[in-house]
């Protein structure tokens, strides 16, 4: 049987056809579908771990009791879990384990744009490249097979592009595959230094093993053109570089660590000219040309950005392709109509606080209208910024600044940096926005939620039960729809001497039904633009007879029904409709 998947799709369903049984993942673009396809096959235990390092844990555990394990992320969170993959290559497994990775080219929804094909190499682990969503489930299976093979964990790395677009893809059936079972053997498992020295023996004969193995993969392929032009690839670069030089021939490299070095010779020796095609960096070329093969890359070929057909061709200056040219219109990114955040960062505004960020929806809170947030480094990095500008610049700097994070990113690595604040006597005020999902993803589940990725019922654990336990004395749970509280409230934490943690609590307005509708009402309107401020998507300026100056008006289909702009309008002119949708 055939259907259409995307690589993420082909992936779960890979996952599902090699008798995998236990899976795990923290949402991130482009990976985040990945699990949400392995929750819908009963057969599989899935699970939102609260972060990348816990849900390559929670795999590898099950793979230690015999079990086929998968764990998925993008690629920064392949370094939040950098620690335990680093120790797996070294224990090696029980059951297969497979790592998937999908890094974001063109760093379409990423704050960097590294290369995890390093990662392999680093930890000296195979790494597998599909070209497509059929590949996709192809080696995910394979990956199983070669991680039992060579009690390894598996590397496969998807990008962007091979997570979201579809082909179409042949189908399976489930084949079980047996648990053996827990044995102990801590000269395995158990990596202290004397069991790690014989451990990364062990590793560097595996990686000779896996090195003639690579030799005959079987998707290893060459395809051959016209000998003038020879050119080597992977992944997704396959897919544009066949697209701009169909006569070439082609070797197809899908077992990209360790690379097969006798079928790039032999490859080489047969066409005229070499050029490497890859997206990222060039870590095809630096290898290829460590063999003394005279190849082109780079050179033309740019390290940043996306790789397309179109950048290909004019790395070459080959004539511009036959499609057209027109950009697609700018579109900026904007917090939704109704957004629980918004009056929060208003506010923040409001008092020219200054404000240590974090990764979620509301990163976009620092552009303007609201302009209200300073950094943004990593995962619950808002935290331990702050807790360091305070230890530099002092206490008097640190009554003027906030920390911001959203309830999921404190559950995945918020909680040290806070337990670090009290621990060393830090000034810290933390806002923790709890729109009670992971927004930006999805709105997949957290322990703050208390739904599992199933759906049923767990233990919900509020962020502010947590602060206490960490011993701030200084926690309040707050209303962001509230505009005259949120300001009070934060105004009073700026004036406690240690740290406070204030909860905003209120869920996604995707996930509630949008209550009634306001509109400005032209007679009253000043053209101030004050409820410009508060930047809702709802909001725009118009011209009417008889005003000369533009006035707001709300677009009703927009429009939540939160209130902030009739809280910031000076003029009493925003208004409740009175008809309810």
């Amino acid at each position: 049987m055939k259907t259409i998947l995307s690589g993420n799709e082909a992936v779960a369903r890979g996952a599902w056809e090699a008798g995998c049984k236990v899976a795990a993942a923290y949402p991130g673009t482009p990976s985040t579908e990945i699990l949400e396809n392995i929750i819908l096959y009963p057969e599989i235990y899935a699970e939102w771990s609260i972060n990348e390092k816990v849900a390559l844990e929670v795999a590898a555990g099950a793979s230690f009791a015999g079990c086929r394990s998968l764990v998925a992320m993008k690629h920064v969170g392949l370094n939040v879990a950098a620690d335990p993959l680093f120790t797996m290559a070294y224990s090696g497994v029980t059951g297969g384990f497979v790592i998937v990775n999908a890094d974001d080219p063109g760093m379409w929804s990423s704050q960097n744009e590294q290369d995890n094909r390093h990662y392999a190499r680093h930890a000296k682990i195979p790494m597998l490249e599909p070209s497509d969503s059929q590949e996709a489930r192809i080696f995910v299976k394979l990956g199983f097979e070669i991680s039992e093979q060579f009690d390894t964990p598996v590397l496969l790395r998807l990008t962007t592009r091979i997570c979201h677009s579809t082909c179409l893809v042949d189908l399976d059936d489930r084949i079980e595959h047996q648990i053996s079972g827990y044995t102990k053997n801590i000269k395995k498992r158990l990596v202290l230094p004397a069991h790690a020295r014989l451990l990364h023996i062990a590793v560097e004969e595996r990686m000779k093993k896996l090195a003639e193995y690579s030799e005959k993969f079987l998707y290893n392929q060459i395809e051959w053109g016209q000998k003038k032009l020879g050119i080597i690839t992977s992944g997704i670069s396959y897919q544009y570089a066949k697209e701009v030089f169909p006569k070439a021939s082609f070797l197809k490299l899908a077992f990209t660590y360790p690379l097969p070095e006798k079928l790039i010779r032999e490859f080489s020796r047969q066409v005229r000219n070499v050029i490497i095609i890859e997206e990222g960096d060039p870590i095809l070329e630096t290898e290829i040309k460590a063999m003394g093969i005279k190849a082109t890359g780079k050179a033309r070929i740019p390290v940043c950005g996306e790789l397309t057909p179109k950048v290909i061709k004019e790395s070459f200056n080959i004539k511009k392709l036959d499609i057209n040219p027109e950009p697609a219109p700018v579109r900026p990114p904007v917090l939704c109509p109704g957004c629980p955040h918004r009056g929060v960062f208003y506010i923040i505004n409001k008092l020219n606080l200054v404000a240590t960020g974090d990764i979620g929806c509301y990163t976009l809170s620092a552009l303007p209208p609201l302009n209200a947030m300073d950094t943004c480094i990593c995962m619950g990095a808002s935290i331990t910024n702050a807790h360091g500008l305070d230890k530099a610049l002092g206490k008097e700097f640190s009554n003027k600044m906030v920390a911001v994070l959203g309830d999921s990113t404190f559950f995945h690595s918020g909680i040290t940096g806070l337990v670090n604040a009290v621990y060393n006597k830090g000034n810290l005020n933390l806002i923790i926005v709890d729109n009670y999902t992971t927004a930006m993803t999805g709105h997949q589940p957290h322990p703050g939620t208390g739904k599992l990725a199933h759906g049923e019922t767990g233990k919900r654990i509020p962020p502010e039960d947590i602060a206490r336990g960490c011993g701030v004395e200084f926690v309040k749970t707050v209303n962001p729809d509230d505009l005259e509280e949120t300001e009070n409230t934060i105004k009073e934490a700026l004036e406690f001497d240690g740290v406070t943690v204030l909860v905003f609590r209120r869920p996604c307005a995707l996930l509630l039904k949008r209550k009634i509708p306001y509109y400005v009402d032209s007679e009253n309107c000043k053209s101030c633009n004050i409820c410009m401020r508060i930047g809702c998507p709802a909001i725009s300026l118009t011209s009417i007879p008889g005003k000369e100056k533009e006035i707001a008006v709300i677009d009703a289909d927009l429009c939540f029904g939160c209130g902030l702009c009739a809280q910031v309008c000076t003029c009493e002119a925003i208004k409740l409709r009175d008809i309810v949708r």
